[in-house]
């Protein structure tokens, strides 16, 4: 018997539930007169998309989701709708799966297993289901799942000896490196072990920190990916099955490491300002590699006529630093802006003259010329309805290394996930596409540019040492002697550490930004500002 089973790998809106109601629909009548698919399966939390958060506290909320699944079932006919939605019954909230069908629900199952470490809060919100579901359509008995279900070893045997013989399976799994391979090596093995084939189906899009990458695929009973989903982009797709082997299709090839990261960086760019009504972007352009690479992602997600960039020049800038972040504006086609900013610090400088009396200068003059430019930026990001990009990568955030109201001003800080050595990688790789950083921007030494002949070795170690010090201490939780017994130079150690501990307030208060590593500062890591610890 044939069954076409499609997968709606779709980019939602949380919180949107009229819109999302509308692009199910759709979505569905194009895979039936399109594609001529069966039935249709959605990501995870399909009505109210992932992760909706505290929105499902709110009764009003919940009662909305809960009746639009009502009207997705009246308004389809033809073809059978699995899609994900906050299932309130018996006076709990499940995050459930339901199965429609000419305005029938056929089942309805409840997710199992509900991740509460790093980025997930999902015991927060909802009650655990405490059995499989299966139902027959077409002849062939499915078994439904949702995400972390199949993480966990079991629940495909157990689905397997309750009579399915085909699993479908709703996702909103995040991106983070390698994470790709990742589902498809364990839930391969267990669908091997159980010989039961599985479709799985993952929401794409970014959403604030986060990044879904879609990437849905199709697995036989042998554990092998026989259809692959693009990654990064929408993509309705159908399978076709004999019995429940399913046909060899297309595999869309996967992206290698850096430039999977480059792709979830413009996606988590460009779903930003779209899903926020910003006209577009700005930032500042200092002649440096990160806000090079920043650039060239915001203009690859929106468009060099959504992007404008401001040289904001002081008495420490060096000339190659202004020429090379013109080349880098022309490269891309942007308009840019040059403002100096010495007009602003004297006048700040001179207003502070009294109090300052007696004071040798320090860091507090550097950080008033870093906070003149973020008044610039604000302003113009005010008067111009553009969402301000920070520029500051990981490996800064990490130990504090930028201004507070300064450099961190901004409202969306695409590399913050980003440790330095990894956006001279990027950087690199976008170059590879086209040459739009200028060679010497790659290759001299990184500097703040805000006292004389200042360069980042002058305050951090080298950056060789410090990325990997910073991945086993933030990432990793290594203990400083277990990173010193690993070959690293002790007071690099210290100094590192020290800084990361004393600088969680600084984080605290900085952009949202993308999430590309297995933990990031935020959702990830929430260390209290107040804190009597030390790595040191």
């Amino acid at each position: 018997m044939s069954l076409k089973v499609a997968l709606a790998q779709i980019n939602f809106v949380v919180g949107h539930i009229a819109a999302n109601v509308d692009n199910i629909i759709a979505a569905a009548e194009y895979a039936r007169d399109q594609l001529h698919a069966d039935i249709v399966v959605f990501p995870e939390l399909t009505i109210t998309g992932y992760p909706a958060e505290d929105l499902l506290l709110r009764a009003d909320f919940i009662e909305t989701a809960n009746n639009a699944v009502y009207e997705v079932a009246e308004r389809v006919e033809g073809i059978a709708m699995v899609i994900g939605f906050p299932e309130q019954a018996e006076g709990v909230l499940y995050n459930s799966a339901v199965v429609l069908y000419q305005g029938v629900v056929l089942a309805c199952y409840r997710k199992q297993a509900l991740p509460n470490y790093g980025v997930f809060d999902e015991q927060r919100y909802f009650t655990a289901g405490h059995k499989p579901c299966v139902f027959e359509f077409n002849g062939v008995f499915m078994g439904l799942s949702i995400c972390e279900d199949v993480w966990r070893p079991g629940i495909i045997e157990t689905y397997k000896q309750s009579g399915a013989e085909l699993m479908l399976t709703l996702n909103a799994s995040p991106f983070n490196a390698e994470k790709i391979h990742q589902r498809e090596t364990i839930i391969g093995d267990q669908v091997k072990a159980a010989a039961l084939p599985l479709v799985y189906v993952n929401q794409v899009g970014g959403q604030d920190e986060l990044i879904f990458d879609g990437a849905s695929f199709v697995l036989n009973s042998h554990g092998e990916v026989v259809f692959r989903a693009a990654e990064f982009k929408e993509q309705i797709s159908v399978v076709e099955y004999d019995g429940t082997n399913p046909l060899l299709t297309t595999c869309a090839p996967h992206y290698q490491p850096i430039s999977s990261d480059y792709q979830a960086l413009v996606l988590g760019i460009k779903d930003y300002v779209r899903k926020n009504g910003f006209q577009g972007a700005l930032l500042g352009l200092s002649g440096g590699i990160d806000s090079a690479l920043v650039l060239a992602l915001a203009v690859d997600a929106l468009g060099a006529d959504k992007v404008e960039v401001v040289l904001m020049p002081s008495q420490y800038t060096q000339d190659m630093s202004n020429e090379d972040a013109v080349l880098e504006a022309d490269a891309l086609g942007v308009q840019y802006h040059v403002i100096p900013i010495a007009p602003a610090v004297q006048a700040f400088t001179g207003m502070l003259a009294e109090v300052f009396a007696g004071t040798t200068k320090d860091t507090t003059e550097e950080n008033i010329q870093a906070r003149c430019r973020g008044v610039i930026l604000m302003a113009m990001s005010n008067k111009k309805g553009k969402l301000l990009l920070t520029t500051g990568n990981k490996s800064e955030m990490s130990v504090g290394y930028a201004t507070l109201y300064g450099d961190m001003a901004g409202g969306f800080a695409p590399i913050k996930d980003v440790p330095k050595l990894l956006v001279y990688a990027l950087a690199r790789y976008r170059n590879s596409l086209a040459e739009v950083i200028p060679e010497r921007v790659i290759t001299r030494p990184p500097s703040a540019e805000l006292a004389p002949d200042q360069v980042d070795a002058d305050s951090l170690p080298p950056y060789e040492n410090l990325d990997p010090i910073l991945e086993r201490y933030v990432e990793l939780d290594q203990s400083a002697g277990d990173i010193i017994a690993a070959g690293f130079k002790r007071e690099e150690v210290v100094r590192a550490i020290s800084l990361v501990d004393r600088n969680e307030y600084k984080r605290r208060q900085s952009p949202p930004g993308i999430r590309i590593t297995s933990r990031a500062f935020g959702r990830d890591r929430r260390y209290p500002i107040t804190s009597g610890y030390r790595g040191v």
